[in-house]
């Protein structure tokens, strides 16, 4: 990710507290092996799993610096893909930044109203005309939605990415914005940025 400079202390002890114990336990696996009466193995796959604990919870972090720095709305924006993520609507969220993205969309249904939960929970509502295609945010409004996003080419091996995730990245990949993904089968919430897709950590609350 870019360069940014955010202070969310809360979040940060605890990124900082779980990089520190992912060191200690490297540095404990690297003291016992040359005992050959223990196997790391078991140990490594500890470690692989809290590395994925530490990496979205780094996700969640990094996405609100991101989003304080363009909206507002932030904590409107975290409060409600969170409960989106407990209901599994899926839902598609555009989060403009420096770049315009009017040019690689297929612009929807024109919004123009304040960024609320309550009008983006209705918008991603299931059944809802809207629901399908991705809301743009600009500032601190929603400008559209049924918007239509081009798609990554990108080929995830093992891995198969459903419609909202391809069109996050694909969008990340062509310009700054931010993309914000809530899954409708399993619930989870990823962020992508610069081409790139992180998980979002839900099983604690985003705090300010």
């Amino acid at each position: 990710m870019d360069n940014i400079n955010c202070d969310f202390s809360p979040m940060k002890k605890n990124l900082e507290n779980g990089i520190k114990h992912i060191i200690h336990l490297l540095e404990s696996n690297l003291q016992v092996l040359s005992n050959q009466n223990y196997c790391v193995l078991g140990s490594l796959e500890n470690i692989k799993n809290e590395l994925n604990t530490i990496e979205s919870t780094a996700a969640s972090y990094y996405l609100n610096c991101y989003l304080s720095s363009f909206t507002d709305t932030y904590n409107d924006l975290s409060s409600t893909v969170q409960h989106l993520s407990k209901l599994k609507h899926g839902a598609l969220i555009i989060v403009e930044r420096g770049d315009s993205i009017e040019t690689i969309i297929q612009k929807g249904t024109t919004i123009g109203a304040m960024v609320t939960p309550k009008l983006l929970g209705s918008i991603f509502y299931p059944g809802n005309p809207l629901h399908d295609g991705a809301v743009l945010i600009r500032g601190n409004v929603v400008v559209s939605a049924a918007n239509v996003l081009p798609l990554t080419n990108k080929v995830f091996e093992g891995r198969k990415l459903g419609t909202r995730h391809r069109a996050a990245l694909g969008i990340s990949e062509q310009s700054d914005a931010l993309a914000l993904v809530v899954s409708e089968e399993t619930g989870k919430i990823s962020l992508a940025l610069n081409g790139n897709l992180y998980p979002i950590n839900t099983t604690q609350p985003i705090i300010f």
